[in-house]
C-alpha cells in the first residue's frame, strides 16, 4: 500500500485522510447514480425532461404525451371572430380561409350573383366616396392598412363590417395595375332613393341616353362617363347590354354610376313609361356611311347598321309587296335622316346608340318613328369604318348640349329686349 501511495505521489501526506476522501467521494458518485434527473442539459442546451419509470409506461400513454407535446408545440390561432378596436374603428383581422373573402370574387365574376343579391363590389378610396356621398349602402369593406378607412366618412360606416386582409390578398383579388389597398360590398343602387350631386342636378338637361346591345364593358363606361359630363338626365339600359354595375364597368366610368341616374335591364316595352312627356327618340347613325339623307328599301341604305351586321334580321329582310298598289314596301321603319348638327332639341330628346357588333334593335327604330324623331347621320371620310360607339355617343350628347345652351342664351336675350 505505501508503494502505491509513493508512487501516486502523495507519499508526504497522511494515509488516513486519503483513505477517508476517497470513500466519501464514492459514496456521493453512488448516491448520484441512484437520483433520476429531472432535466438532462445536453451541449446544445436542449432540455429534455425526463419523468421517472419512463421506460416503464404503456405504449398508448407515451402516444398521447408525445401528441400533447406536439400540440404545445402548434401556434396559437385567433379566431376569425376576434374584433380589434383603434381610434374608435372595430374590425377583425381575417385568417387564411375566412369564408368572407371567397364572396368578393363570387360578385365580381358574377352576374346572376349580383342581380340575385342585389350587391356589388367597389373598389378604390375614390369610388367608395363618391358611393357614399350618393347615399349608396355598404355592407362590408376589405382593406389592407387602417387609414383608408379612417379617410371614409365615420359616419358612414355604422352597422358596416370592417375586415383587415394582408395586401397581397387584394392584390390578387383585383384586375388593376396599381391596387389601392381598399375594396367595399354595396347593397345594389337604387336610383330613386339615391342623391346625386347638387351641381349635377342643377345642371341637368332636357337629354336622355338609351345604350341598345352595348355589349363592351369599357364603351359602356365611357358612353356612362361622357353622359354625365354632358348633363344627361338620365340613362336608360335596355337588355342585351353588358351589366352596367360590372367592375371593368364601374373602373372605366369614373364615377358616373354616382352622378347620373342609371336603370338598368329594361325590356322596350316598359322604355316608353321612362321617358318624359313629348320626348322625341333619335337615333344615332354610327356606321360611317357617306350619303345625303334619302328614303330607301334597303337596309345597308340606312346607316344604322352595316351589311355585315344583318344576320340577325334576316327573316325581314325580304321586301314585301303592297296588295292595293302594287308597290314594294320596306321592312325598316321610315325614319327621316339629318346630320348631327343641324338642330335636334327643340323638344325634350333621347339619343339611342347601339352597340359596333349588332347595331341598335328594330324596337329602337320603331320607337323612334312612333315619336317623330330621326336618324342622326355622324358623316366621315368614305372608306373608314364605323365610330366606336363611345365616339358617337359623346360626339351626339355635346353636339345636343351645344344646342340646348345656345337656345337658352336667344331665349335670354330676347327676353331681355322686350
Amino acid at each position: 500500500m505505501a508503494a502505491l501511495v509513493k508512487a501516486m505521489g502523495w507519499a508526504s501526506r497522511p494515509l488516513l485522510p486519503v483513505v477517508q476522501t476517497w470513500d466519501l467521494d464514492a459514496r456521493r458518485w453512488v448516491r448520484a447514480l441512484r437520483r433520476s434527473p429531472v432535466k438532462v442539459l445536453f451541449p446544445s442546451r436542449q432540455e429534455v425532461e425526463r419523468k421517472p419509470d419512463a421506460g416503464k409506461q404503456p405504449r398508448k400513454a407515451a402516444a398521447e404525451a408525445s401528441t400533447h407535446v406536439q400540440r404545445l408545440k402548434q401556434p396559437i390561432r385567433v379566431p376569425p371572430s376576434q374584433t380589434w378596436e383603434e381610434s374608435g374603428l372595430r374590425y377583425d383581422k381575417a385568417l387564411p380561409g375566412d369564408k368572407r373573402l371567397s364572396s368578393v370574387m363570387t360578385i365580381v365574376k358574377s352576374r346572376p350573383f349580383r342581380e340575385k343579391r342585389g350587391k356589388i363590389l367597389l373598389e378604390g378610396r375614390r369610388l367608395i366616396a363618391d358611393a357614399l356621398k350618393a347615399g349608396a349602402v355598404p355592407q362590408v369593406f376589405f382593406f389592407s392598412r387602417l387609414e383608408y378607412i379612417k379617410e371614409l366618412p365615420i359616419d358612414k360606416l355604422k352597422g358596416v363590417s370592417l375586415i383587415k386582409v394582408k395586401f397581397e390578398d387584394i392584390k390578387d383579388w383585383s384586375d388593376l395595375v396599381t391596387p389601392q389597398g381598399i375594396m367595399g360590398i354595396f347593397a345594389k343602387p337604387d336610383h330613386v332613393t339615391m342623391t346625386y350631386p347638387e351641381t349635377q342636378l342643377h345642371h341637368s338637361l332636357p337629354l336622355l341616353l338609351i345604350c341598345d346591345n352595348i355589349r363592351d364593358p369599357g364603351n359602356l363606361g365611357t358612353i356612362l362617363r361622357s353622359a354625365a359630363g354632358a348633363g344627361c338626365s338620365k340613362v336608360l339600359l335596355t337588355k342585351g347590354c353588358v351589366d352596367a354595375w360590372e367592375p371593368k364597368v364601374l373602373r372605366a366610368g369614373m364615377g358616373a354610376h354616382f352622378q347620373v341616374p342609371i336603370i338598368n335591364n329594361l325590356d322596350w316595352e316598359v322604355v316608353p313609361s321612362y321617358l318624359p312627356s313629348d320626348t322625341r327618340v333619335y337615333v344615332a347613325d354610327n356606321c360611317g356611311l357617306y350619303a345625303q339623307p334619302q328614303k330607301s328599301n334597303k337596309a345597308s341604305d340606312y346607316g344604322w347598321i352595316c351589311d355585315r351586321q344583318l344576320s340577325k334580321f334576316h327573316k325581314y329582310e325580304e321586301e314585301e309587296e303592297d296588295p292595293e298598289t302594287g308597290d314594294s314596301k320596306g321592312w325598316l321603319p321610315e325614319l327621316e335622316v339629318q346630320n348631327y348638327d343641324l338642330d335636334w332639341t327643340e323638344a325634350p330628346a333621347a339619343v339611342v346608340i347601339g352597340g359596333e357588333t349588332h347595331g341598335v334593335s328594330l324596337e329602337s327604330l320603331q320607337l323612334a318613328e312612333s315619336t317623330g324623331g330621326k336618324r342622326l347621320l355622324i358623316p366621315v371620310v368614305p372608306g373608314v369604318d364605323s365610330l366606336n360607339s363611345a365616339m358617337a355617343a359623346s360626339i351626339l350628347l355635346f353636339e345636343g348640349k351645344r344646342q340646348l345652351r345656345l337656345r337658352a342664351e336667344h331665349l335670354s336675350r330676347d327676353r331681355s329686349y322686350h
